[in-house]
């Protein structure tokens, strides 16, 4: 493992400390604005309950239909599996039209946007694009199917400007596949001829992870040069002398050998020194070493301390950078520690902030009371101090929660309302379809976002409002996600979260499956009488009264908060 030498390392410590002290100074005059309008101050522990938006680039919505198609990428693929037009002007213009606001949404993380290889590999089933983002070609300049700079950066203004934080992808762990006019990294960068057996540390990680997939050598601290058509490609495009001075002086000003790891890491933390980004969703983290994160988490602090000191004006507030990763089949029980079979790692000690929790799936079978007290017992134990990152579809498990979208108001509402953080994946709020004729693996779990639904499907409308309700709640309430959970009384199930830390405090009481149309609440102690209520669901003011709030809804969900 290389480790940087100490007065480098005080010096960058030293840098992040003076601007995290600006940056603090700075907040007294920034306004952040909550989906109300509203101006609203830093709150506690956000990433441990933050609503988070998952979507694919390609797939969410299409702003500039100019860009569509690029480098000749016309031939006939399988379903679902070639570019449909989605890009970053199409998530903007979503913004500005309050789509994520009125789903209560504080943060988006959106599929890569780096460039990706230019033609299609057939993995036999036909055709497939680099359309998920996934397929890097060259990570220092968008896909033109995506975007441009210019509306990458205006999309991160615009989402700061809305009180919504911004995460990209970060893929460290492979280029893309080679093709018949992209071909792969020279042998100094990548392996090409070892097949991942998933059985022990060192096959989990030293490995391709499928076939025609090129693995970065990220253990290797070896210098290597640029690999020869990036070196061409950057020439052609004019730009190869300024790339190269970027990558000099980020090598002499870290002390990082010129090995692998250390040229994407630059790379990819650009696109916070450039745009200011709030965190990375990381990819297939547990196939590479686990000091790798550590030491990319080092590079995108640095670059997070630029920006903020680069734009004062623009700082929301004193957050530290956020990363959440990918450790596939990670799932929260195991607390701190992934097992290899032969190895256990702790990823939290290595740079992560959350892990994204692949059993909450399977918790989403059980009754409310059982997930909400397991997930509470869990976050303030072993986990405490870090979080985790629910979620009930994806982009890539073909085993999804609620595949056949018949359970999908309860899907909403255990998800919403667990403790820990939320994964909306797009379409969870409007019934996309993830099961599409034609479509094989997870190309299913992929298509377009169903728009029309929204605009003319009454049912559709009525799951959105839904989500929208639930997510406005919990956007506005940091204890669903990341508060004290205790259940008041079973029938009807009701419980309250509380948030008490640092001089803020935030309490809700919440009430399910409550049938009766005529309400009456047992609070538990959290309001005091003459309190004046709102039920955020239904819309109903009341005040407490004897303990209770009483008042009549048609509603089965009541989210009981004080009355501004």
């Amino acid at each position: 493992m290389f480790k940087k030498p100490l007065v480098i390392l005080a010096s960058a410590l030293l840098l992040m400390a003076c601007d995290q002290k600006k940056s603090t100074a700075k907040n007294e005059t920034i306004t952040v604005k909550d989906m109300t309008g509203k101006s609203v101050n830093p709150i506690p522990d956000f990433w441990k309950g933050a609503n988070i938006y998952f979507l694919l680039t390609d797939r969410f919505n299409n702003g500039n239909t100019k860009n569509d198609i690029n480098f000749d990428r016309t031939k006939e693929t399988a379903t679902l599996r070639g570019f449909m037009g989605g890009d970053i002007v199409g998530i903007t213009k979503k913004i500005e039209e309050g789509y994520f606001n009125d789903l209560g949404i504080n943060a988006i993380w959106f599929t890569p946007v780096v460039e990706q290889v230019h033609s299609s590999v057939d993995e036999g089933t036909g055709n497939t694009y680099g359309f998920h983002g996934y397929w890097t070609k060259d990570w220092t300049k968008l896909d033109p199917n995506f975007g441009t700079d210019e509306e990458l950066h205006q999309l991160v203004e615009t989402a700061h400007a809305n009180g919504i934080r911004i995460l990209m992808d970060a893929v460290i762990n492979h280029t893309g596949p080679a093709t018949t006019i992209d071909p792969a990294w020279s042998e100094a960068w990548v392996r090409t001829n070892e097949k991942c057996g998933f059985t022990t540390y060192e096959n989990t990680i030293t490995c391709q992870l499928v076939d025609n997939l090129p693995d970065i050598k990220t253990e290797s601290n070896e210098a290597v040069e640029l690999p020869p058509q990036l070196v061409a490609k950057w020439k052609k495009e004019g730009r190869y002398d300024s790339e190269v001075a970027e990558l000099d002086a980020f090598f002499e000003r870290t002390g990082y050998p010129r090995a692998a790891r250390f040229y994407i890491m630059k790379w990819l933390a650009d696109f916070v020194t450039d745009h200011g980004i709030d965190g990375y969703r990381v990819d297939t983290v547990k196939h590479t070493e686990e000091y790798v994160w550590s030491e990319f988490r080092e590079v995108c602090d640095a670059s997070f301390a630029q920006w903020k000191k680069d734009n004062p004006s623009k700082v929301l507030d004193d957050m530290p950078f956020y990363m959440v990763g990918e450790v596939y089949n990670y799932g929260a029980s195991a607390g701190r520690a992934f097992d290899f079979g032969d190895k256990k790692v702790d990823f939290f000690a290595n740079g992560f902030n959350s892990l994204i929790n692949f059993e909450f799936k399977y918790d989403a079978q059980n009754d409310y009371e059982t997930i909400f007290s397991k997930y509470d017992t869990m976050l303030k134990g072993t986990l405490n101090q870090f979080g985790v990152l629910h979620y009930l579809t994806s982009h890539d498990d073909g085993q999804p929660y609620d595949a056949d979208r018949s359970r999908t108001f309860e899907a909403a509402t255990k998800l919403l309302l667990s403790p820990g953080a939320s994964q909306v994946y797009y379409g969870d709020e409007s019934a996309r379809t993830l099961i599409v004729e034609g479509a094989q693996g997870d190309a299913t779990l992929r298509s377009f976002m169903n728009w029309e639904d929204i605009e003319s499907n009454s049912d559709t409308k009525k799951l959105l409002t839904h989500y929208q309700k639930l997510g406005q709640f919990r956007r506005k309430h940091i204890a669903i996600g990341a508060g004290d959970h205790s259940m008041i009384s079973q029938a009807p199930y009701t419980f309250k979260r509380i948030l008490k830390k640092d001089g803020f405090e935030d309490k809700v009481v919440i009430s399910l499956d409550n049938k009766a149309s005529q309400k009456t609440i047992d609070l538990g102690g959290v309001f005091e009488d003459g309190t004046v209520l709102k039920d955020h669901y239904s819309g109903a003011d009341v005040t407490v009264a004897n303990g209770k709030a009483s008042f009549k809804s048609p509603f089965e969900v009541v989210l009981l908060e004080a009355k501004e």
